[in-house]
């Protein structure tokens, strides 16, 4: 299934599903489903509901009478994996990390799949990274790597906007660099772990003005999300909604000679295999 957040012009939040290109209303037909997909999620039931509801629809919308919001809205943590893709640690002539190189971002920073990224004032170096994005699907500590993806929700397509001039500011902390306003394009929608049989054979790619920036396949992961769901998890309890953005591949603008900037006009378009494609304005 591909799952949605999306609103019409009375700016209510709905969710719903994606269905041969209209969008089946989870709300309309149990009073009891709340209005964001991360909460709904946190039912052990909630599937099963989906399912039912999707069999049965009440109401349902055509594509161009709402607005496609990102899948995921208020999580509790935003995780984002550094240097994980080989190419990418080819390309900075690094050897790649013997375990996960961990951060975050501010979820508030999570903006829309169409939504504007909106360049900060304070820098003017801010650069792309096309990344998978995985999804919790319910509470998980503790969890052994061949457990994994029974704690997987699904899967969607993340950017990970980084402002590079901050990010080697303050000894090399990443979170400002990657949290300003709208730094987390996310969407344009959840697809189940089910019809995804293996996510690490994806290939994602990322154009600038129609221009091929970055290109890559999952199966260039150093850590792979078994293993990653078990380090984070052995750390933090990760929670229904939980973001875990695996990394990106190489092709991002600080990295080439010269290096490349995002301006105010540019259009940013995120792609991955069996999961749908972004388009982000720059202003």
């Amino acid at each position: 299934m591909k799952l949605v957040q999306f609103m019409l012009k009375d700016h209510k939040y709905r969710i719903g599903v994606l269905k041969d290109n209209q969008i089946i209303d989870l709300k309309s037909k149990f009073n009891f489903v709340p209005s964001l997909l991360v909460e709904f999620f946190a039912s052990s039931s909630a599937l099963g509901v989906v399912r039912e509801i999707v069999e049965h629809p009440k109401v349902v919308y055509s594509l161009d009478e709402v607005v496609l919001l990102p899948p995921i809205m208020r999580p509790d943590k935003v995780i984002c994996i550094g240097l994980n893709y080989r190419n990418f640690c080819d390309e900075l002539h690094i050897t790649c990390p013997n375990e996960p190189v961990a951060f975050s971002k501010f979820p508030s920073c999570i903006t829309g799949p169409y939504s504007d990224i909106r360049l900060p004032k304070i820098s003017n170096q801010v650069d792309w990274e096309v990344e998978l994005a995985v999804v919790i699907g319910k509470e998980a500590k503790d969890v052994p790597a061949n457990e994994a993806f029974n704690y997987i929700l699904g899967y969607t397509i993340a950017q990970d906007i980084s402002a590079r001039d901050w990010q080697v500011r303050n000894g090399g902390q990443y979170l400002l660099s990657k949290s300003m306003d709208t730094f987390c394009p996310l969407g344009p929608y959840i697809v189940t772990r089910d019809e995804i049989p293996d996510p690490h054979n994806l290939t994602l790619r990322c154009w600038v003005n129609g221009v091929l920036k970055q290109e890559g396949n999952t199966r260039d992961l150093v850590h792979k999300i078994d293993k990653l769901i078990e380090h984070l998890s052995s750390v933090t309890t990760l929670y229904p909604g939980d973001l875990i953005l695996t990394g990106t591949p190489c092709g991002v603008g600080y990295y080439k000679n010269p290096p490349e900037f995002l301006k105010p006009g540019d259009i940013v378009e995120s792609e991955i295999e069996g999961i749908g494609k972004m388009l982000n304005h720059v202003v």
